[in-house]
């Protein structure tokens, strides 16, 4: 995840494009994409349905942010295969990027069904709801989410955002030392924890965890800013 996205504390909408990219293809330039569009295409053209054709197909315009065209193809796959966890994934995502949330809302609910720990449809259903303002069953996916997978840090981070959102601030500020816990080394998650606790007024326990953090071995450089908003 982008680090940048954690220097003043994420919220759940800012994490929206982030999670539901978790697991995409690897990218590439763009006239590569609309090359391999054309392949595709004219593949296709041969005749004969092929689910995989259609997928990649799909995968190209998300490529090249063609995001109708996209929810279009996926459309396609859905219609033959109406439980194909690709297709309901990404129709998930791309219908993100066109602010339709409930259908979004609907293809994760769809994937959850059969196949209940798809680790990032679950992430996603949780960001999905924050948008559509049900943050409480969007905590109830995160919490879901935790109990499946203990070891994810960026489970924990997104829960303690949603926390912090909705004025939950002891478990935030625990959630915060789980994900750093689980990922000793990652800067993010401790400067999020020191955000919180510097909004707080407890700057003692955030001078803690920034010693704790450079103890662990995240360099002292990375966290001077952090560093310097305790002498304020």
């Amino acid at each position: 995840m982008d680090s940048r996205l954690y220097r003043t504390g994420l919220t759940i909408g800012r994490l929206l494009a982030v999670v539901l990219a978790v697991g995409m293809w690897q990218t590439a330039a763009a006239q590569n994409w609309r090359d391999t569009l054309n392949v595709v295409n004219s593949q296709i053209a041969q005749g004969g349905w092929s689910t995989s054709l259609h997928l990649r197909k799909a995968n190209a315009h998300l490529q090249l942010k063609q995001w109708q065209l996209a929810v279009d193809e996926y459309s396609l796959v859905l219609e033959r295969e109406p439980h194909n966890p690709a297709a309901l994934f990404y129709r998930a995502y791309a219908n993100t990027h066109l602010r339709r949330f409930e259908l979004s809302r609907a293809d994760l609910q769809n994937l959850l069904a059969f196949v209940p720990n798809h680790f990032e449809a679950r992430l996603s259903l949780a960001v999905v709801l924050g948008q559509l303002g049900h943050k409480q069953e969007a905590l109830d996916q995160l919490n879901q989410t935790i109990e499946q997978h203990r070891d994810s840090a960026v489970a924990y981070a997104m829960r303690a955002n949603l926390e912090r959102d909705v004025k939950q601030d002891e478990a935030a500020l625990y959630d915060w030392q789980r994900a750093q816990q689980l990922a000793p080394r990652d800067p993010t998650y401790v400067v999020s924890h020191v955000d919180l606790l510097l909004v707080l007024e407890r700057r003692r326990e955030a001078r803690r965890v920034l010693d704790d953090a450079v103890r662990r071995g995240i360099p002292r450089g990375m966290l001077a800013e952090w560093y310097n908003k305790l002498k304020k």
